[in-house]
């Protein structure tokens, strides 16, 4: 946009003259004058927005193919490998593929996306566990909840797109955090991603991909968030610090906020929630950037060690303190009160997350519910050990994890607002 101001106008007037019948809340301004006159100058003024502002348009993308009859089409069958090519039209190859997911999914990368995925097997080992209770103790409430838990599992079909998503994302995220990490280059990643726009287009590379391809062809899912989670390898390649969290929040879409919109056109939307599309998604973002804002406050000293600060750097400073106090790692006064502003931003996020879970799917709320309780009490964690994330790792005890999936449970029966 391109303004003439004359010497008698302010500033403020001519900004406030453009901004009629626009909506520029929580959008900031870039202004530059441009001389070319003795009595007049070119405002020259363009919208910066902010990282939420432009992950909130993916959203409304990806909510968008929700409401759309046909679902994406069917990918033609092209080169590639003919395994992978064949396991497209071929069920013993596809249920291979599919397999071979299932049998990928014990690496811890997310919580969110890896209890979803292995949800089926973490019941039965839960069984295994508290079997012995239930049987001397007669513990009514465990016996109820075990035996009903298979209305509200989901579907195998569904379960396979989770585990084809899931491995994706994780051979993703070992690309830069691997055995192999110390080789991989961006070109790399140029290659990866291009393998990615194959399968979408029905092209796999391997199994692992036929899995995939055959999962985006049946669902809405669109590329856009995985090409963006790409993205998020390449920042580890080239980024070790951010300077504010408006650079910190896009870099936790990118790795882990995308999860929860690939996930949600899978899990699906209650029938009878009467939510908007838009807002599922967007409380799905925000538990995959609650869940990775929890990961870096538990990380910090780990990230410390290998030269890495994942915290905004002008808020830092605006507590007083330094990169060299991230290194030195001691728990000071301005540390505490600095990680207590961390604590409640996550939190927040969490908190929105809550909103969109109940307006899943019935069979997809529990696995939902149980991650966002159980990572949330990292927090908990970090509180009690009075904010040392840089020597204390804070870790949920296998029995407190056992005491929140009752109340998952219980949270996941509630009918969608």
């Amino acid at each position: 946009m391109t303004t003439i101001v004359s010497p008698k106008e302010s500033l403020s007037c001519v900004l406030r003259f453009e901004g009629v019948g626009l909506n520029l809340r929580n959008k900031r301004r870039g202004c530059s004058f441009v001389n070319f006159s003795p009595g007049y100058s070119v405002l020259r003024s363009e919208v910066v927005r902010t990282s939420e502002e432009k992950v909130y348009e993916v959203v409304l993308k990806q909510a968008a193919l929700v409401g759309e009859e046909k679902l994406l089409k069917r990918r033609s069958l092209d080169h590639r490998t003919e395994d992978a090519a064949d396991a497209m039209t071929n069920p013993n190859l596809l249920n291979e593929a599919y397999d071979r997911c299932g049998e990928s999914k014990e690496s811890k990368w997310t919580i969110f996306i890896a209890l979803m995925a292995s949800w089926e097997s973490y019941m039965e080992a839960l069984i295994v566990t508290v079997r012995s209770s239930i049987t001397k103790k007669r513990n009514k409430l465990w016996r109820w909840l075990i035996m009903n838990s298979g209305t509200l599992l989901m579907t195998p079909e569904r379960q396979r797109a989770i585990w084809a998503i899931y491995v994706w994302c994780r051979r993703t995220d070992e690309l830069v955090d691997g055995p192999n990490a110390s080789h991989i280059t961006p070109m790399a990643l140029d290659r990866w991603e291009q393998r990615l726009v194959e399968l979408f287009e029905g092209r796999p590379y391997d199994l692992y991909d036929a899995a995939l391809s055959h999962t985006v062809s049946k669902y809405p899912i669109d590329i856009q968030p995985f090409k963006d989670m790409i993205d998020g390898m390449r920042l580890d390649l080239k980024k070790a610090r951010y300077k504010n969290f408006d650079e910190l929040y896009l870099y936790c879409y990118y790795v882990a906020g995308t999860v929860g919109l690939m996930s949600v056109p899978v899990m699906g939307i209650a029938p009878n929630s009467k939510a908007s599309a838009a807002s599922v998604y967007n409380a799905a973002l925000a538990l995959g950037i609650a869940n990775q804002l929890t990961n870096i406050l538990r990380d910090v000293g780990e990230d410390a060690r290998r030269g890495r600060i994942y915290l905004p750097l002008d808020e830092l400073q605006r507590a007083g303190l330094s990169e060299e106090d991230i290194f030195r790692g001691q728990v000071t006064e301005k540390w505490k009160i600095f990680m207590k502003g961390q604590i409640k931003r996550a939190r927040m996020f969490f908190n929105e997350a809550e909103k969109g879970v109940s307006n899943l799917n019935a069979a997809s709320r529990w696995p939902v519910w149980a991650s966002l309780l159980l990572y949330r009490q990292i927090l908990d964690v970090i509180e009690a050990n009075d904010y040392n994330n840089f020597t204390k790792r804070a870790y949920v005890g296998k029995a407190k994890k056992l005491m929140y999936l009752p109340m998952a449970y219980a949270r996941a029966l509630t009918i969608p607002s």
